[in-house]
């Protein structure tokens, strides 16, 4: 989510009243910490968050009648995560929720600073992410999650059976449930080029080409003979 301000704003979710003043006692010493709202359960926090807009939750795991993670899966739009629990069997699943840190109760100062500095470096480049045009990115589901794909890291996609595999220039290939089809129309067609009944470019990341392949930082793409006049228009463009 996007950050317009040097501080975060923040709020606890706790059942426990003195483990929340020991989490707001270290916010409220953290110049870029801005507590918003305490919350004591799950219910609480989903209403709560309705009308506080929050963009760091410190969330316990063990609560009465909803857990942390139901919390989670309730939430459509989710502030960054820190969880703060006194267990560390849930560390894994955790992850799975794409938390920024996991901290054990009780707190201490460094551990909690060095979380929150995470929290504001993920912050940051959210910031930067977001400051591009409004229609440089498009959401697509994978792995059962929606993901935001900034068009400016997508150097090129591939054909995979019953799916497309989006390969980037940071991070693993996202692998999405799409024809060919269906992908390039979400593309805008200035900018991505079907070269190939399997594969389609970004012709900003275009380094290289001849008769029979792309090159796009120094991998080879097969280029389809009907596709090259329709390419060389596009790059002279």
């Amino acid at each position: 989510m996007q950050v317009e301000q040097s501080q975060l704003k923040c709020a606890v979710v706790d059942d426990s009243r003195l483990q929340r003043l020991a989490i707001v006692k270290l916010i409220d010493e953290h110049s870029s910490l801005e507590l918003v709202a305490e919350w004591n359960n799950a219910i609480e926090t989903k209403n709560g968050l309705l009308d506080t807009p929050v963009d760091l939750l410190f969330l316990d795991i063990e609560m009465p009648i909803l857990t942390g993670f139901d919390l989670l899966d309730d939430l459509e739009n989710k502030p960054h995560i820190i969880f703060v629990t006194g267990k560390t069997k849930y560390a894994f699943k955790a992850f799975d929720y794409d938390a920024i840190d996991y901290l054990r109760k009780p707190l201490k100062k460094d551990r909690f600073n060095a979380a929150v500095e995470k929290a504001l470096s993920m912050s940051r480049l959210n910031s930067e992410q977001a400051s591009v045009e409004d229609d440089d990115y498009i959401f697509v589901k994978s792995n059962l999650k929606k993901r935001k794909i900034f068009l400016n890291q997508l150097k090129y996609v591939e054909a995979l059976g019953d799916y497309v595999k989006l390969i980037m220039e940071d991070g693993d290939p996202i692998v999405v449930l799409a024809t060919m089809k269906s992908f390039e129309a979400e593309l805008p067609s200035d900018r991505f080029l079907r070269i190939h009944k399997s594969y389609i470019v970004n012709l900003d990341k275009v380094e290289r080409y001849n008769s029979r392949n792309i090159e796009i930082a120094d991998e080879k793409i097969p280029l389809s003979r009907h596709k090259k006049h329709s390419l060389i228009e596009a790059l002279s463009g």
